[in-house]
């Protein structure tokens, strides 16, 4: 799923980090994903293609969320965890009529995971193109948490 995704990783502080590149990083001095322990917290992530544009249209909120998940499950994976692992995901949109697309393609990803997840309108994201933010947290049980 991670197609297109690429992460780099690095450790401070007894703590492992996830950078996918993205131009707002390092302007606002943040990782994508950051574990510590068993827990991969996963930033406010926007649906930007590996062109750094965003999909637009009448099909535009989903893909843009589905390349948000994408950017996610890179970075979890990046540090050690897996789908599984993830426990809750915030949805930021900014047209809640398109809650239900957005939402079958969350479910693609967590039909079978179920995390404890929120989906609330937001009146803008960073960029006048995204429509569409995700945040995960996991838990990672699997390898004792061990960096």
């Amino acid at each position: 799923m991670s197609k297109g995704v690429e992460v780099e990783t690095s450790e401070r502080h007894g703590r492992r980090y996830a950078s996918t590149g993205s131009p707002w990083e390092p302007i606002v001095g943040y990782s994508r994903a950051v574990r510590t322990g068993q827990t991969i917290t996963v930033t406010g992530t926007v649906g930007l293609g590996p062109d750094r544009k965003f999909a637009a249209g009448a099909a535009g909120a989903a893909a843009q969320a589905r390349r948000a998940l994408e950017i996610i499950q890179a970075a979890i994976e990046a540090l050690g965890g897996k789908l599984t692992d993830v426990v809750r995901t915030r949805i930021f949109i900014t047209d809640i009529s398109q809650w239900e697309a957005v939402g079958r393609v969350h479910g693609e990803v967590f039909g079978a995971i179920r995390p404890a997840t929120t989906m609330v309108q937001v009146a803008k994201l960073i960029d006048d193109a995204a429509l569409v933010e995700i945040e995960a947290d996991a838990i990672v049980l699997h390898g004792a948490g061990s960096l």
